[in-house]
């Protein structure tokens, strides 16, 4: 566990910087950044939030503000130009530090622009960007949402695709000739928006929390990638989390508590992608006549989308959360916790 009552802004690594302000979004926003990001980044910033518990106030703040005065430059920017932005900055943080502002922004904003680019179909943008070099195509997505990205990456052949992510991952600073070969792609200045609040909370329970926000697989995955690295991280991360899996081992008594609670749709969706045991499970603590219905709507409901399926057991962890939490239910199985007696 890092010292990070020690830590101080002007030592903060980029990484650091990154896990400090996802401690500054709350746990539903930041775990849809986490969607979002690369297997390798998942772990990264997973690892360093874990890393970081009791940050200081004001490196917190001191974080914050940066990102902030970053995002106000942009938006003097785009309503004025850079020297625009730099005299409105002067006025409340100085000379000097509003040129560093703006100089930052100005290395990510040069280009002239993508929101042609954020109403455009995926396929559309695809099937465009593909004839560039692989860096540019990195560059301009780069700048686009994430969803968006997300999509478009998703309809390149596999190879382009790892090509392009991997330049993401690699992305610095832009260079002249790379600008000049972007700047023929696009026309139109790039624009973002981005809030946050401030909290100063980290470690391990931050990271379950989040992880208990994304797919299971996405979640079983990063955990088997912390475990590489770190066991013991893993194990109390694992420990502070409840997957929908988990279900098999909550008694029979808090199940029928839970089926109470929780949307009959959701159940049916949740179980079509589920494991026999967890079927199984369910179904013993419903009535015969139920339970039937429930496994006929199941039956009966065809082919589902994945990403249905894990919204669906997200929304009912949910449910089992806040009815552990507000001690309606208990959950044994789970290591380093104390024993229950039945």
């Amino acid at each position: 566990m890092a010292k990070a009552l020690n830590l101080k802004y002007e030592n903060l690594t980029g990484k650091q910087k990154a896990a400090i302000l996802l401690l500054a979004l709350d746990v539903e926003t930041a775990s849809k950044v986490f969607r979002y990001l690369e297997p390798q980044e998942m772990e990264q910033l997973a690892i360093e939030i874990s890393s970081l518990e009791g940050i200081p106030a004001s490196v917190v703040q001191a974080v914050i503000e940066e990102f902030f005065q970053m995002m106000k430059a942009q938006e003097y920017i785009i309503v004025g130009g850079f020297e625009y932005a730099k005299t409105l900055l002067e006025k409340s943080l100085g000379s000097q530090k509003a040129s560093e502002i703006v100089e930052k922004v100005h290395s990510m904003t040069q280009i002239k622009g993508f929101s042609a680019l954020k109403k455009a179909d995926a396929t559309q943008l695809a099937n465009f960007l593909q004839k560039e070099h692989p860096q540019t195509i990195a560059l301009v997505l780069s700048h686009l949402p994430l969803e968006q990205t997300a999509k478009v990456i998703s309809q390149f052949p596999e190879d382009l695709r790892v090509e392009v992510v991997y330049r993401i991952a690699k992305l610095g600073k832009i260079s002249p000739t790379i600008l000049t070969e972007l700047e023929s792609v696009i026309d139109v200045m790039a624009e973002t928006s981005l809030s946050q609040e401030v909290s100063a909370t980290g470690g391990s329970r931050t990271v379950a929390a989040i992880l208990n926000k994304v797919g299971s697989q996405e979640a079983r995955e990063l955990l088997q990638r912390i475990e590489e690295q770190d066991p013991d991280l893993a194990n109390e991360i694992k420990r502070l989390m409840f997957l929908f899996e988990d279900i098999i081992y909550i008694d029979d008594r808090s199940i029928q508590r839970i089926l109470r609670e929780v949307d009959k749709k959701d159940l049916a969706l949740a179980l079509k992608g589920a494991d026999q045991k967890i079927k199984e499970k369910i179904f013993k603590n419903m009535s015969e006549r139920a339970a039937a219905m429930l496994q006929e709507e199941i039956q009966y409901m065809g082919p589902v989308r994945l990403r249905e399926v894990e919204a669906a057991q997200m929304r009912i962890v949910e449910v089992i959360k806040r009815l552990e939490e507000n001690q309606e239910i208990i959950i044994a199985g789970r290591g380093g916790e104390e024993d229950i007696v039945y």
